[in-house]
């Protein structure tokens, strides 16, 4: 169940087997269902999630009740309603699963225990926050400017498992465009 996580454990950053059976002792396993919300807008997130298996999405919906997907996060990556998590305020997105998943989860006190206490685990931290401002970044500059076209190509070369794992409406709705024109751009290429 966890040897997935310590192999990321050992391959982000420099940890001896004590530490790394430390930190993965925080760690509890949860099996979700597809679909299932982890956390919604009004909630407070408490876990930081580790992907076994599985995808985890998050995203908003908007006044008119459209989806707006906003990330995406597969195996071997972690995952949490960030700014929730560190602020404590309610999220202003969903947390969900989008297939039957195994996932590890730590609790927001001993995640910080570990940032504290753990060089090697602060490192792990800093890595993953910086990855996710790239990947939000590029994405960003990405898609400005960008027709339908350049952004299905766009996630083609930088996400190609969206296009593989997750359906066409969620797809679309993590690009700006509707799903009909995503069909008609796949069709294409």
């Amino acid at each position: 169940m966890f040897e997935i996580l310590e192999k990321v454990l050992k391959k982000k950053t420099d940890v001896d087997d004590n530490t790394l059976k430390k930190i993965v002792s925080y760690f509890k396993i949860i099996h979700t269902k597809r679909n299932q919300i982890l956390v919604t807008s009004e909630e407070i997130c408490q876990n930081y999630y580790f992907i076994n298996k599985g995808c985890i999405r998050l995203f908003t919906i908007s006044k008119d009740g459209n989806d707006n997907s906003r990330f995406f996060a597969f195996e071997e990556n972690f995952a949490t309603a960030l700014p929730s998590f560190i602020d404590q305020k309610p999220a202003e997105e969903y947390l969900q699963t989008i297939q039957d998943s195994e996932l590890l989860y730590i609790s927001r006190t001993d995640f910080y225990h570990l940032v504290n206490t753990l060089p090697q685990f602060a490192k792990l931290y800093t890595e993953i926050l910086e990855n996710g401002f790239i990947i939000a970044q590029k994405r960003i500059y990405g898609f400005q400017g960008f027709d339908a076209k350049e952004k299905v190509e766009w996630i083609i070369k930088h996400q190609p498992k969206l296009l593989l794992n997750v359906s066409n409406k969620m797809v679309a709705s993590y690009l700006g465009i509707s799903a009909s024109t995503l069909s008609r751009v796949k069709s294409k290429l």
